[in-house]
């Protein structure tokens, strides 16, 4: 119980700190290869994008998870101050409604990169690999979500002071 308690409270947030860590570690070698040293790295640009790719889709998981994501507070105000708290909600429940339609056609084109066994011209991998990013991070926050609008459910008067 105590890894599922740390990997739901530190996951997205540990994985996004090592992957930026090793993105800017990267992108500084090269940036030191490239002018100090006169020669380039031929991969880690490439390298550094996937990173940055899987870093933005962890990140979203993050957001949601911290009920941080963006909103219209204007537009909320324009409701009766006892809806405001459900049509929160009903703003998490068109999120996961969007969350499950992006991990449902993300698993296509990952099926697809998988049948063509595309590569990656600099480092090699496997394309499905860069292309599962969205996969997984919307599935993550598909759960993130979940756990969003129970706690909002169960806590409507708990709300942020912003969101009512």
């Amino acid at each position: 119980m105590k890894v599922l308690a740390w990997f739901d409270e530190y996951a997205e947030i540990s994985i996004c700190v090592v992957l930026m860590s090793a993105m800017t570690l990267l992108l500084a070698v090269q940036v030191f290869m490239r002018y100090v040293m006169g020669e380039s790295l031929s991969w880690s640009e490439e390298l550094g994008r996937y990173f940055f790719i899987w870093l933005i889709y962890l990140g979203i998981s993050y957001g949601a998870r911290e009920m941080r994501h963006i909103k219209i507070d204007a537009a909320l105000k324009l409701f009766p101050r006892p809806a405001r708290p459900w049509v929160v909600i009903l703003g998490d429940v068109l999120f996961l409604v969007f969350d499950l339609y992006v991990v449902w056609t993300s698993w296509t084109v990952i099926e697809r990169q998988m049948m063509l066994g595309q590569t990656s011209p600099a480092i090699g991998v496997p394309m499905w690999i860069v292309y599962a990013a969205p996969c997984v991070g919307f599935a993550l926050t598909t759960a993130r979500q979940v756990q969003s609008i129970c706690w909002r459910i169960k806590h409507p008067d708990a709300a942020h002071e912003s969101e009512v």
